[in-house]
């Protein structure tokens, strides 16, 4: 090997590879695998397979059952955090063909622990999404996903984000009043689109519909040019016929 080659190799370390091969082979069997089985498969001596063996078990990444060793939840872990990158993959993809088809912004959130998540938002040069107006976890009452999101919980529940995020004026057009917001959340329709006109940024309107997402609260959101009004309810009610066709099918998950 010349001395450039050398220089250009990338630097291994043998003990993490074999780890790695072991992890595999026990991912391999749904209920877990004896340690000389698991040494067989990696192509491993038994000492060296029972020394990894027992490091992989303290640091959590496998467990010993009944004599067998299983995934660990340090490895469960890492397997969870590859299936939401996975989720959201598809959700960002799924969220750039609505915008496409629609001409808008599509935003997706959820309320999760406590707090308004936004998950994902495709736009584009021609469709930006609305410039954000303060923390979006922290102004719920004043956009459209938001006030679709807060309506769909539990007094209790609206109560106490409330509480913590009281209500701001973001525009002129915010309501200030918490007993007139939440009488406006009690007066919607469950299953309609939330209408939020410049109440988030001036110059913007946005419709927000809620979707199934098990027990998570989770909703879909448009936003478009105060001149384009017109085009609102049309837009959001194809996107609500978007996502039912993907939902049907059953490839469409945001619990992550």
């Amino acid at each position: 090997m010349t001395t450039a080659s050398r220089a250009a190799a990338p630097t291994l370390i043998g003990s993490v590879q074999r780890a790695l091969r072991l992890l595999e082979a026990v991912v391999a069997h749904h209920g877990g695998a004896p340690a000389k089985q698991l040494a067989r498969e990696a192509g491993l001596p038994l000492p060296t397979a029972y020394h990894l063996l027992r490091t992989l078990t303290h640091e959590g990444y496998l467990r010993r059952e009944n004599g067998v060793f299983v995934i660990g939840t340090a490895a469960q872990r890492l397997i969870g955090v590859e299936t939401r990158q996975g989720r959201r993959g598809k959700m960002a993809e799924a969220l750039g063909r609505w915008r496409d088809i629609i001409g808008a912004p599509v935003y997706c959130a959820v309320y999760r622990e406590g707090e308004i998540d936004l998950v994902a938002v495709a736009d584009s040069p021609d469709a930006p999404a609305v410039a954000a107006s303060g923390s979006f976890r922290e102004t719920g009452h004043a956009h459209a996903i938001g006030q679709c999101l807060l309506s769909r919980l539990d007094e209790k529940t609206r109560e106490d984000y409330l509480d913590r995020h009281p209500l701001r004026p973001l525009t002129r057009y915010s309501l200030r009043d918490r007993a007139s917001f939440l009488e406006r959340l009690r007066s919607l329709e469950r299953m309609e689109p939330v209408i939020e006109r410049q109440e988030y940024a001036l110059g913007t309107v946005c419709a927000a519909i809620p979707i199934a997402a098990g027990f998570t609260a989770a909703a879909m959101a448009i936003s478009l040019p105060l001149e384009q009004e017109s085009r609102l309810l049309p837009a959001v009610e194809q996107l609500r016929g978007e996502v039912a066709h993907l939902l049907r099918s059953f490839v469409f998950s945001i619990s992550i």
